[in-house]
């Protein structure tokens, strides 16, 4: 008997794949006027780089409250064990009822700056040296709080420079420059910004330049009590070579080597003073 078999209907094949079409290619349109031009140009690309500055700028004012007078995040979480203004305030009140103890106005200096406010635990530690002016310890921490607000003043700077180019950025490239001399392109307002922005960094670099200062003379105090200290002749040669007081350095330095000529360190105190050496006594 033959067997039947169903037919397979007729059609396209189980595993056959479809290959997609291939889109077809958009025309290139020529590009507008205001593409061509570098600070359009500039502002739409880098637009991305402009706002993470912003943000980080706001951010940074937020947290740590600079520039409005009030209370950060920062200030906040500082504040949130509930002893750091309640330490300056018996610190105060201490040195109000023992206006003459040096070891009250140390308390002080030392809740101010733990709550941040480095110019005024300066003024409190300098009224500490006056009571007992051959406290060496004293000196030394003078000296830390003044390269320590150095350092702060810098970094007041460096963010006035970027928050400047954020507003003006024009002002941040070469202008161009006409054969008169002339410049071709002036914007007022950037030039107004870039203005009140140098004024304010240039007057924060001199506080840079004071701070550093007044840290060496610290030292230099602390070098009259202490002569035969190699330590002490290390950190004046150190913080008078970070301000660029060569002269000052090179002595410091070759005191520490005559002081401790098998010190860990000589080795590196040469290699300074033969840098120094070579940049000239400045």
């Amino acid at each position: 008997m033959a067997r039947f078999e169903k037919s397979r209907p007729k059609g396209s094949k189980p595993h056959a794949s479809v290959a997609p079409a291939r889109p077809r290619p958009r025309p290139r349109t020529a590009p507008s006027i205001e593409d061509t031009m570098f600070f359009p140009r500039l502002r739409r690309h880098a637009k991305w780089m402009f706002v993470l500055l912003a943000l980080f700028f706001a951010f940074g004012f937020v947290l740590f409250g600079v520039g409005a007078g009030g209370v950060g995040v920062g200030d906040i979480f500082r504040g949130s064990g509930g002893t750091g203004a309640e330490s300056v305030n018996d610190a105060r009140k201490e040195t109000e009822k023992k206006p003459k103890d040096p070891a009250a106005w140390r308390k002080l200096a030392t809740a101010l700056q733990t709550e941040g406010e480095t110019e005024q635990a300066i003024a409190a530690l300098d009224e500490a040296v006056r009571l007992r002016p051959k406290d060496t310890s004293a000196y030394r921490e003078l000296a830390g709080l003044h390269l320590t607000l150095a350092n702060e003043k810098q970094r007041e700077a460096q963010i006035a420079q970027a928050i400047s180019f954020y507003r003006a950025p024009s002002q941040a490239f070469p202008s161009l420059v006409a054969p008169s001399g002339q410049s071709v392109y002036q914007d007022p307002i950037a030039l107004g910004v870039s203005a009140l922005a140098t004024e304010r960094v240039t007057a924060l670099f001199q506080e840079v330049s004071t701070q550093s200062r007044l840290a060496v003379d610290a030292y230099k105090d602390l070098v009259a009590l202490e002569p035969d200290d190699p330590n002490t002749q290390l950190e004046l040669a150190q913080a008078a070579q970070q301000t660029g007081d060569n002269v000052t350095a090179i002595a410091a330095y070759e005191q520490f080597l005559e002081l401790a000529p098998d010190d860990p360190s000589a080795s590196v105190v040469k290699s300074q003073l033969k840098q120094l050496r070579g940049t000239g006594s400045g």
